[in-house]
């Protein structure tokens, strides 16, 4: 998985310096966001459903209710293309040729991802795990590939090209799992597994006499989730809808945005969701959900906080750096990229600002997973409503900063949302250890001397980029990346010598982990 998204990140890179910003700002995100929209309202909830409990149940009739996700992704493609078609501002035919070509193939691929859904689901209930992964990247890379070659020799078939890719990303996902399953079914590993489904035809709709089309407390099920469908979709997709609908930047203005953000949330993917997601089940084992410091075991407090410190010192030494070291190198990294496409204008901009909230990403990462796993289901409703009033604002305070600031207007609002997330987390961090003697937010406070380092680090990088980087040859650029070189390694060297129980923590918890995965 991990060499597919490699390979796909070169062709990307390859791929962006054939292309026009507008042309990438309306596929990215005009068309990605009908697509994505379409493919959300037409499942999430029919997921959500018939994913919800034992795996033993009547599966004729869960089938029967996914297949209803076809028609439904038939309208929402027709409804929301007319809209995107005759509502939306279109772009120019000399700069994005091809746009109602576009709408219709993209709209169509969801569809065609759509008739996968029984045998998506009927994966994800009995873990096919590795079915899942291979059939993503296997379709995303083939997706990649042909959208290389035909930008590179039929570069003037504008949104042709991408709306043929698509097309071919949802035929290849739906072909991988039919063969899967046309190969599965009635081979002896399904009837070991006594796998509920014995024949191919078993997963179209089928009619049973004397019984209801699907099974009604799912269906209802289903209608409970779809309610809640729309208001996630437009959280999830916020920067997009506002884009999209309010036209605040222009489509080439999006196209950076896009990229800078794609790029820059890859830490967060990386590096931060795998720690936050161990940890979060760690402090769920380790302490009692809605108890109290005091009735808890102190053992099991005094470890948890020693951890949560620990692991809030990580994370803010991570992010730290990414600030520092991202302020003076993200014109470098961009022009490495995408070419001069993204190196000049707003582009360098974006990415300096999106360091600064990948701080801030790993901290509420850390201070909400501790949250999550000790709030009781009083506490998590109360939060569930605060975040909700907290992502409306984000939309608005997006549509003023973008008027006020261009596209670093997202950044902007998302560092402020990140903002309030933390201190309601450290709030309630600080009141769950309070009655106790651990002080877990110190981990917090970095001693002086590296604090020292970092504004020394990223002074020296600074004015390096000033006079080396970047349109100054090859040879300033490798002075560049030196002086960089020599300041990170300054910086780890003073990481070693003042945060000693951090260190012993890092090779503890992940090294370890790393050397016995090898073995």
């Amino acid at each position: 998985q991990v060499l597919f998204r490699v390979v796909t990140f070169g062709l990307n890179a390859f791929t962006l310096r054939y292309l026009s910003r507008e042309l990438i700002g309306v596929v990215n995100v005009r068309l990605t966001l009908l697509y994505s929209t379409v493919v959300f309202l037409a499942r999430e909830a029919f997921r959500r459903a018939c994913l919800s409990g034992s795996t033993k149940r009547n599966w004729t009739k869960t089938i029967n209710l996914l297949w209803l996700t076809v028609p439904l992704g038939v309208f929402w493609s027709i409804f929301l293309g007319l809209v995107w078609l005759h509502l939306l501002e279109v772009p120019d035919p000399s700069v994005v040729p091809h746009y109602q070509a576009g709408v219709v193939a993209f709209g169509l691929s969801a569809i065609i991802e759509l008739l996968g859904e029984p045998f998506w689901v009927l994966a994800q209930a009995h873990l096919f795990v590795r079915l899942k992964v291979i059939a993503e990247s296997f379709s995303v890379v083939s997706k990649c590939i042909l959208t290389v070659i035909l930008v590179v020799f039929y570069p003037q078939w504008g949104l042709y090209i991408f709306s043929l890719a698509q097309l071919l990303y949802a035929s290849v996902l739906v072909v991988c799992y039919v063969i899967y399953f046309v190969m599965f079914l009635g081979s002896p590993e399904a009837t070991k597994k006594s796998f509920p489904v014995a024949r191919m035809k078993a997963l179209l709709p089928n009619l049973v006499e004397d019984e209801t089309f699907v099974n009604w407390k799912e269906a209802w099920l289903t209608w409970s989730f779809f309610k809640q469908s729309f208001l996630k979709q437009i959280l999830t997709e916020g920067e997009r809808y506002v884009m999209t609908f309010l036209n605040v930047l222009n489509f080439g203005d999006q196209g950076v945005y896009d990229i800078v953000n794609n790029l820059g949330s890859l830490v967060a993917r990386f590096i931060f969701l795998p720690i936050e997601e161990s940890f979060y089940v760690f402090f769920a084992k380790v302490l009692e959900r809605g108890k109290n410091v005091k009735d808890q075991k102190q053992d099991d407090v005094a470890m948890a906080a020693n951890v949560l410190e620990l692991l809030l010192k990580l994370v803010l030494l991570i992010g730290l750096t990414i600030t520092v070291f991202g302020y003076a190198y993200s014109q470098l990294a961009l022009d490495i990229y995408g070419g001069s496409m993204l190196s000049s204008g707003t582009g360098p901009d974006l990415l300096r600002c999106y360091s600064l909230y990948v701080l801030f990403l790993a901290i509420n990462g850390v201070t909400e997973c501790f949250t999550f796993a000790l709030m009781c289901e009083e506490e998590v409703d109360r939060y569930n409503f605060v975040m909700l009033a907290l992502s409306f604002t984000f939309l608005c305070i997006s549509y003023f900063l973008t008027h006020w600031h261009g596209s670093i207007g997202f950044i902007l609002a998302n560092c402020f949302n990140m903002g309030i997330r933390i201190a309601h987390s450290i709030h309630y961090i600080y009141d769950y250890f309070k009655e106790s003697t651990y002080r877990p937010l110190t981990g917090l406070l970095p001693s002086l001397f590296l604090i020292l380092v970092y504004i020394i680090s990223g002074v020296i990088t600074g004015f390096s980029e000033i006079f080396f980087c970047c349109d100054k040859g090859w040879m300033a650029r490798l002075i560049h990346i030196s002086m960089g070189a020599l300041c990170f390694a300054a910086t780890i060297v003073t990481m070693f010598c003042t945060e000693t129980k951090l260190i012993h923590f890092v090779r503890s918890q992940f090294l370890s982990r790393y050397m016995k995965k090898g073995t």
